[in-house]
């Protein structure tokens, strides 16, 4: 599958694959899920050869304070669903008003 192919499933621009292909933009645990779905994979072929400690103590520093297996959580996972149904201008706006929100709520 090429980069503008997968683009298309994920629905982004070619442009952002290459950014998360080089590294220069960070993978988004959603976005990796819709990564694998186009590519018919399961989402643990990214992890192959990871050494489980390493990924466990990344993982427990990333998430602070958020249940272990987020995407478990069904509330979660439809969530995430329902958030990338919404066109990508309008996302943006939702995320930037969510980080707000939060932010005024933890203060």
């Amino acid at each position: 599958m090429t980069q503008q192919q997968l683009a298309g499933h994920v629905g982004i621009k070619f442009q952002q694959i290459q950014k998360y292909e080089t590294g220069m933009n960070r993978v988004s645990a959603s976005r990796l899920w819709d990564m694998a779905a186009a590519l018919s994979i399961p989402v643990a072929y990214f992890f192959e050869g990871m050494d489980e400690q390493e990924g466990a103590a990344e993982a427990a520093q990333t998430a602070e304070g958020l249940p272990g297996d987020l995407l478990a959580d069904r509330e979660a996972l439809e969530l995430v669903r329902s958030y990338y149904a919404i066109p990508e201008n309008q996302r943006r706006r939702l995320f930037d008003l969510a980080r707000v929100l939060s932010e005024s709520a933890a203060a």
